[in-house]
């Protein structure tokens, strides 16, 4: 488990959330003539969920994004929140991200990596690595009112030290009309060395809807569930049951 939105779009987020819900808009500073825009979202959670898994035992999180874009398409960006896992003494979660963006024929493509880091984690004797990290494939295209998500990731090691691990996820969000955006996800878990890892292979869903609501906040309320059943999730946890979930954001 990522013990984690997907990163938001232009991180391959998470958040993050790679199983969250669309996010909002965000702003884009450009950085002089250096070809460079930098683009920072802050947000409050109700919940972190990392492919539907709760990352804060099921309490709030305070979450921020941040962007680095040359136009050559290559970029950086880093995302960060509060964790409680049982049994953990790690705190904060920082995932550092660099790929590369580029569209072809209408579909725009993100080939990246993610670095999940935990500062601050001390290592029990005998336990195992909580850092890992995934190489990442986005892809989206847009048939109005319609855009279609598709996504794709691979860690060598996975968390926990649990082996190999593939994660695919599709969905779409659906512009509707009173500026909502309907948001849908499924994606499916598959991991080496599952014992290890504390549950089976998994699938997840989400339905969100969002919308800015007043002053440059974006308002998103979805519904959150996986297949696991509560003796599945990490020795009989509540971690991986469905949730409603709230996420206020502000474009800055």
């Amino acid at each position: 488990m990522k013990p984690s939105l997907a990163l938001a779009t232009s991180l391959c987020l998470g958040a993050a959330a790679l199983s969250a819900p669309s996010g909002p808009a965000m702003a884009q500073m450009a950085l002089g003539d250096s070809g460079l825009t930098l683009t920072v979202t802050p947000a409050i959670a109700s919940d972190y969920l990392f492919r539907g898994i709760s990352q804060t035992r099921n309490r709030p999180a305070v979450q921020g994004t941040v962007d680095l874009q040359h136009d050559s398409g290559v970029y950086i960006g880093a995302f960060a929140s509060n964790v409680t896992f049982p049994g953990s003494n790690a705190r904060q979660e920082l995932d550092l991200a660099a790929g590369y963006r580029f569209e072809v024929g209408g579909v725009s493509v993100d080939l990246g990596g993610v670095f999940y880091t935990y500062p601050g984690y001390s290592k029990p004797t005998g336990s195992y690595e909580y850092n890992y990290f995934e190489a990442i494939a986005k892809a989206s295209y847009t048939l109005d009112p319609v855009k279609f998500l598709a996504t794709a990731a691979y860690s060598p090691d996975f968390y926990f030290e649990s082996g190999s691990a593939i994660y695919l996820e599709g969905g779409a969000d659906v512009s509707l009309p009173g500026a909502f955006t309907l948001a849908g996800r499924f994606g499916y878990q598959w991991i080496d060395r599952n014992t290890r890892y504390g549950a089976p292979d998994y699938a997840n869903w989400s339905v969100a809807v969002s919308r800015e609501v007043f002053a440059g906040f974006t308002l998103t309320v979805g519904y959150y569930d996986t297949d696991l059943s509560k003796t599945e999730c990490f020795a009989g946890t509540k971690l991986c049951d469905a949730r409603a979930m709230v996420t206020l954001s502000r474009v800055f």
